[in-house]
């Protein structure tokens, strides 16, 4: 049947959210029961729109559907794009209990179990009470966007849930060692096109020590990859929480973690957020937050920031302004690891290109996070390229990448960078508050003297050759800062 949407606005801090009018069910006594929702939604809408759904006892399965219009546009003006989610009888309340599964754009159809889910959406029990579908009109076109929803229960004996098992926290590793890893990866289980066991067989074969897996807002494929880790390859669990303002990598957080992302700059929310993400033990990490797309750069800054992907992908120039930003606030004294990672959702997107080299006690979840944490890494656009790079005194002290020389503000040191699978005609370029001080063209070393009083930190970046002088040529490398002075 078709029902008539009935909407109410609510107040949810800045922004608002429409709830349609619920849909109810007969009781579950044997056979499938299908509703079906059409309704349109005007340009300006709502960020979510929930369609409650009253759910009687009995229900095994529960399937839903939907698709919308997608009307000519003029040139440069945005398009339908509807994206869809779940949430059970526990309430859609932000930060709460009750997330289901999301699926964005990705898919036209989900079901839910208590033994399997579509994938990004969360097996288990289908308790009777008031579930809501979520809707999220990402862009609207001028002539509204018409939606239908359908919705079918299936009903009888449901099959018993099945345990949840995740990856191991630790593998064997080489002790204290640089690994390589890839923290911003996409499979089924969002809007990637590989299956967890394809993104395994990648990061081996790219050479990587860890991985993480980061799904659009969703934790539903962290139990996914409990076969695949071992003792060559260590796999973090996280999400990439993706809101209107930007996205962001909850890093390494326990197991099963959700985190919200129905919230924008201006509602004041990532900072309780970026807390939860703490709290269960992973890093806040801003990705791409240069990046082009439609609600992808970064609007929330970086005060809550653990560390920020500047580097997404292959190089392009969103990465090199991103860089640049970082740099800048280096300069103001404001020190936040950088890291990169692939981003890699299908091919020929190449995991590991680029990846995050991290020096860590060991190869376990603890020690990968405090290297992170303490920007003792630098990122190579694969792992045919691996770099040396110090600071040392007149003493022979020295002090390695993210660490800190300390020194007489006039004392001379050194900065010495050995690069491997340096790309051939690129050059080697150290870094400080000032800009670029020294370079060196066409070799794998570089070698430069300064002062704390000249250079508060040097940091170190490996380039290709140039293709449109005066700018540079795209990274193969670049490091987190040395800091000298006291």
């Amino acid at each position: 049947m078709t029902e008539t949407t009935r909407r109410a606005l609510l107040a949810t801090g800045a922004a608002t959210a429409l709830t349609l009018g619920t849909v109810s069910f007969a009781r579950a006594d044997g056979g499938d029961l299908t509703r079906t929702v059409s309704g349109s939604l005007p340009p300006g809408s709502p960020d979510y729109v929930y369609l409650p759904l009253e759910l009687p006892r009995g229900v095994r399965e529960l399937h839903v559907a939907y698709s919308y219009d997608r009307p000519a546009v003029p040139a440069g003006t945005q398009g339908n794009a509807l994206d869809i989610g779940l949430f059970d009888q526990r309430g859609t309340a932000l930060g709460g209990r009750g997330f289901r599964g999301w699926s964005g754009g990705a898919r036209k159809e989900f079901f839910v179990r208590a033994d399997d889910a579509t994938p990004g959406y969360v097996a288990g029990p289908l308790r009777p009470g008031t579930w809501s579908v979520v809707l999220a009109p990402y862009t609207v076109a001028p002539q509204g966007l018409a939606y239908t929803v359908t919705v079918t229960l299936r009903t009888g004996e449901s099959a018993p849930a099945v345990p949840a098992a995740y990856p191991p926290e630790r593998a064997r590793g080489r002790g204290r060692a640089w690994y390589r890893g890839d923290c911003h990866l996409h499979t089924v289980y969002s809007d990637g096109r590989r299956t967890p066991a394809e993104v395994a067989a990648l990061a081996r074969a790219a050479g990587l020590d860890f991985l993480t897996t980061t799904e659009h807002n969703t934790h539903a494929g962290h139990g996914a990859w409990a076969g695949l880790a071992g003792d060559d390859l260590l796999v973090l669990l996280g999400e990439e929480v993706t809101t209107r303002n930007g996205h962001v990598l909850a890093l390494g957080t326990d197991p099963g973690t959700f985190v919200d992302w129905r919230y924008r700059a201006r509602e004041n929310r990532f900072a309780h957020f970026a807390r939860e993400i703490r709290r269960a033990g992973g890093l806040v990490v801003p990705a791409h937050p240069q990046a082009t797309c439609i609600g992808c750069a970064w609007k929330f800054g970086f005060g809550d920031a653990d560390a920020v992907e500047v580097w997404n992908g292959p190089y392009t120039p969103d990465d090199e302004v991103a860089l640049a930003g970082w740099d800048a606030a280096l300069a103001r004294g404001r020190w936040t690891p950088a890291m990169g990672n692939s981003d890699a959702h299908r091919d020929p997107d190449r995991v590991g290109t680029p990846q995050t080299v991290v020096l860590a006690e060991e190869l376990s979840r603890a020690a990968v996070l405090d290297g992170l944490r303490a920007g003792r890494s630098y990122v190579a656009e694969s792992s045919a390229v691996s770099l040396e790079f110090t600071v040392t005194d007149g003493r022979g002290r020295s002090a390695g990448i993210g660490e800190r020389l300390a020194v007489p503000a006039d004392e001379p040191v050194t900065a010495r960078l050995r690069v491997t699978g340096a790309p051939p005609g690129g050059s080697l370029r150290l870094v400080t508050d000032q800009g670029v001080l020294h370079t060196a063209q066409g070799t794998d070393a570089a070698e430069w003297t300064t002062t704390a009083a000249y250079a508060t930190y040097v940091r170190a970046e490996v380039r290709h050759p140039a293709t449109a002088p005066p700018l540079p040529g795209a990274l193969a490398a670049f490091t987190n800062p040395v800091f000298l002075g006291a």
